[in-house]
């Protein structure tokens, strides 16, 4: 922008004395101050900003009714949505368990139901689905379930520790695995040791925006993939990396996207929840989890290292998932601090 003015100050007096030119350059030097201004900013208009509204109620508890029970348990990463006879399921990763193998590969997926979304405790169903060796998949490794209804189908996808898999079913409480060509579940992958997990599904035109979240070189990233028909997918783009949630394997973590009207895309991701939201006071009980919002018009970017163009606010929640329900919106998240359950508020969007 400088370079444009200092040419400007080689323009002949003479020129410079007339009242057009004088005009012209009051305009010009009007016109580039204001695109200074707004340069590299995404979110130069009014947008809604996510708020939670009134307090949270908890549907799901630490549950010890299985066979892999510790006291070290933890429900973690978790889906929510209504079943074809109308009740709300919610499944959920427990880790820390005996079930699987070593270094966090610990975990298999849980299931409450509740009659209403505004019910309090709902009920405890047991243990829903293991990880399945023999179809590829990593003991102990199942990860962060969710789940899309399309027409009468249920589609539900998960993580395997290495890859991301997919299930189908009619009633939205009993799933079965869609095994590929190769006679495995694992449908895609960011490869071996990068931990590929966490995603969700979003249906943006004609096309499906799977989020997800890995860490290559232990740098965690937000990737995202596009398919018609959940067989064919396209290769892999970062959609979000860096910022202020920093380059660690854990900092961008539960991706979660939200469209609002036509091409309003609000990406929550989580970056500190659990012990690591006491932060180094290990002497709190309870630390704040954090999860980052950020806006976008393109579902496919949401800023490399670019937060001041798309960074909007910050929530103190973990692992959010976002409900439209009768025309309210909700948000779920795990328990503040202690990973020991599930919670649900209202959510609102605010002009702020």
């Amino acid at each position: 922008m400088l370079s444009r003015f200092v040419i400007c100050n080689n323009i002949p007096g003479s020129i410079l004395e007339s009242t057009l030119m004088k005009r012209i350059l009051v305009l010009l030097i009007a016109f580039f101050a204001l695109g200074a201004a707004g340069y590299g900013s995404e979110i130069s208009r009014d947008v809604l900003v996510p708020q939670i509204d009134g307090e949270f109620w908890q549907v799901a508890g630490n549950p010890m009714d299985h066979k892999y029970a510790t006291e070290r348990r933890e429900p973690v990463d978790f889906a929510l949505w209504q079943a074809a006879d109308g009740t709300w399921q919610l499944w959920s990763c427990i880790r820390n368990t005996t079930a699987g193998g070593k270094d966090g590969r610990t975990r298999f997926f849980y299931r409450w139901e509740g009659e209403k979304i505004t019910d309090v405790d709902w009920k405890p169903m047991g243990i829903a689905m293991e990880a399945d060796p023999s179809l590829g998949e990593t003991p102990g490794g199942l990860q962060a379930p969710h789940v899309v209804k399309i027409g009468r189908t249920y589609h539900m996808f998960y993580g395997d520790w290495v890859n991301i898999c997919h299930a189908t079913s009619n009633d939205g409480k009993n799933f079965t695995r869609l095994i590929q060509a190769d006679g495995k579940t694992g449908m895609f992958t960011e490869g071996p040791g990068n931990n590929t997990r966490d995603v969700m599904l979003l249906q943006h035109a004609d096309k499906w925006f799977a989020y997800y979240t890995a860490y290559p070189n232990r740098q965690g990233m937000v990737y995202v993939r596009t398919t018609r028909d959940f067989k064919s997918w396209s290769r892999s783009t970062v959609a979000a990396f860096g910022g202020q949630a920093g380059t660690g394997p854990g900092s961008a973590e539960c991706p979660h996207v939200v469209k609002l009207g036509f091409d309003d895309f609000y990406l929550f991701r989580t970056q500190t929840y659990g012990p690591s939201a006491r932060g180094k006071d290990s002497s709190q009980k309870r630390g704040v989890p954090k999860t980052n919002i950020y806006y976008s018009n393109d579902p496919e970017m949401f800023g490399i290292n670019q937060d001041q163009r798309y960074f909007l606010c910050t929530l103190p929640v973990a692992a959010p998932e976002v409900i439209h329900y009768k025309n309210e919106y909700y948000i779920a998240a795990l328990n503040q601090g202690v990973l020991d359950g599930i919670r649900i508020a209202k959510l609102k969007w605010v002009k702020e």
